[in-house]
């Protein structure tokens, strides 16, 4: 079934879905001014073969099916998933010495499709610039309904680096199990618990 464009990334999983539906293979690239101040992050979203299917259907894209789009039909694409609804942060979370930093509105910088695979990139500007140094940086959907893999390249720019560190999978799997196991049945579709954060890689920076 084609998920609505406007709320693919704000779904909530039923109880029976233990595991994501929607793969999305991420890069990073973290903009550091001279000073040593965070400014931006510019993200890469690079979406499973079947979800890019089910977009095309949604927006009537690839009528040749050969995995490829006109220029016009790019144009109609631009932007598809920086349609967010309110409340939506965009799954992607910084913190500083465990204080969420604000992030601006995505703005599009990239839409490509490469044997029927859409990739995008957008960019987010730090609401208040803050020191690189110890931020932490996660790519995760609270519900675990989109897994996002950081495995599209990391870029630090001055004198700062970033490490990524993988998710425990048996730790957050076990976790999974407990919270099921502590709730009611019948509350599992409408209360699932918000496991998505123990799945992802962490990205922490640290400067000169």
């Amino acid at each position: 079934m084609a998920l609505p464009i406007a709320t693919a990334f704000s779904l909530v999983p039923v109880g029976a879905n233990a595991h994501p539906h929607i793969f999305v293979n991420t890069g990073l690239t973290v903009i550091i001014s001279t000073a040593g101040q965070l400014e931006a992050v510019e993200i890469t979203w690079a979406y499973d073969e079947f979800y890019s299917l089910l977009i095309f259907e949604d927006l009537a894209l690839d009528a040749d099916f050969d995995g490829e789009l006109t220029q016009q039909e790019l144009d109609k694409l631009q932007g598809f998933d920086l349609q967010w609804s309110e409340g939506y942060e965009g799954d992607s979370y910084l913190t500083s010495n465990g204080v969420k930093l604000a992030l601006g509105a995505g703005e599009h910088l990239l839409t490509e499709v490469s044997n029927g695979q859409i990739t995008t990139r957008h960019r987010r500007e730090l609401a208040q610039p803050v020191s690189a140094d110890g931020v932490v940086f996660r790519a995760y959907d609270p519900t675990y309904y989109t897994a996002y893999t950081l495995n599209q390249g990391l870029e630090v720019s001055g004198d700062c680096k970033g490490e990524i560190t993988p998710p425990d999978l048996n730790a957050a799997y076990s976790m999974v199990e407990e919270l099921l196991y502590s709730m009611p049945a019948s509350q599992t579709n409408d209360a699932y618990p918000e496991v998505g954060e123990a799945f992802a890689d962490v990205v922490r920076l640290s400067c000169e």
